[in-house]
């Protein structure tokens, strides 16, 4: 299976989250690219991720930016030469402006993530990762930066 085709298209992303995230589903979660150097996730602003504030619910923030470095790794895992297991060990969240539209989370350490699957793959030892992910919102502001610490170990 090609993880970046299916996660494109529009039909097998729907899929893939009524299998695997349905959550992402409900939000309307999209991924909107995925290459060799970026990932990225976007989320809407409506009925569903609005908080009683009027801004895109903290929750559903995390979830796209998550879902931005994690489809990475799943990439990663699932073309590796052995069994890994992967695992969100921390994360750590910093808002910068209220979330008033569709924000586009981009994680561009694709390459990290790969090295990272491959060290375990080749030592047997754990490996640990810092990604971070950025949301940006239509008019082009930063509205909150996540950083994720992924953990991978062969098994």
């Amino acid at each position: 299976m090609d993880l970046r085709k299916s996660l494109l298209n529009k039909f097998k992303i729907k899929l893939f989250f009524l299998q695997r995230m349905p959550m992402g589903f409900l939000a309307g979660m999209r991924v909107l690219k995925f290459t060799d150097h970026d990932c990225e996730v976007s989320v809407p602003y409506n009925t569903i991720t609005k908080n009683p504030f009027k801004s895109v619910y903290f929750a559903v923030q995390a979830m796209a930016a998550e879902l931005s470095t994690g489809v990475v790794a799943m990439e990663a895992v699932m073309k590796s030469s052995e069994k890994v297991s992967m695992l969100v060990f921390d994360m750590d969240a910093k808002f910068t402006k209220k979330a008033r539209s569709k924000i586009v989370f981009t994680c561009n350490q694709v390459e990290e993530i790969n090295n990272a699957v491959k060290e375990t793959v080749e030592t047997g030892e754990g490996v640990t990762i810092n990604v971070k992910s950025i949301g940006i919102d239509i008019d082009g502001d930063v509205v909150s930066e996540f950083n994720f610490t992924w953990t991978f170990k062969r098994k």
